[in-house]
């Protein structure tokens, strides 16, 4: 990996797929509009970084860092985030569609999604203690041997989480939400 760093840049519309990113850190950066579908992310550390309405789907992020970077209004479809340098990460997702992401086995405890669609996303393994889902769709998101441990779950909807195979304790629920909890027994609730 390149040692280049830089540092306080705003990327504006760029469409890393005709001129790739260059490989190095980048600091307090800001990405608008851009376009890195598809694009080769591998071994780029991002540190204090903005995403706002850029499109990362299906981008190669095999060993890169999210260090305190925040995505909004991006488009996140099929990313492996497993496949990061989990080393400090921390990232907060806004307004973001993440169909078919991936977040197994990541330590993300404390993580935020805000108005998020995250259908179809994997956190098998995943620690997502103290996690706030507002208002997001988790329709057939996987939770699996999952820590869950006060998440919060209040506004969010369409989530089947099987109690006795994801760790729930003091997580909340709304009461509407409760439901989403007894799908495996396959009961009808009026």
């Amino acid at each position: 990996m390149s040692n280049q760093i830089f540092e306080n840049i705003i990327f504006k519309g760029n469409n890393f797929l005709e001129e790739p990113l260059s490989k190095g850190e980048y600091a307090e950066c800001t990405f608008l509009n851009c376009n890195f579908a598809n694009g080769d992310l591998k071994e780029v550390v991002f540190v204090d970084c903005q995403f706002d309405k850029c499109d990362l789907s299906n981008a190669k992020i095999n060993n890169t860092a999210f260090r305190e970077v925040s995505f909004e209004n991006c488009k996140l479809v099929g990313l492996n985030f497993e496949e990061c340098n989990n080393f400090l990460i921390d990232f907060s997702f806004k307004e973001c569609i993440l169909h078919l992401a991936s977040f197994y086995q990541l330590k993300l405890k404390g993580i935020r999604f805000k108005d998020c669609n995250l259908q179809e996303v994997d956190f098998t393994d995943t620690n997502l203690a103290e996690a706030v889902f507002d208002n997001c769709d988790l329709s057939r998101t996987i939770f699996s041997k999952t820590n869950l441990e006060k998440a919060d779950f209040r506004t969010s909807y369409n989530y089947s989480i099987d109690p006795e195979q994801n760790h729930i304790r003091r997580a909340r629920f709304s009461r509407e939400g409760v439901i989403g909890l007894l799908d495996k027994y396959g009961i009808e609730i009026e």
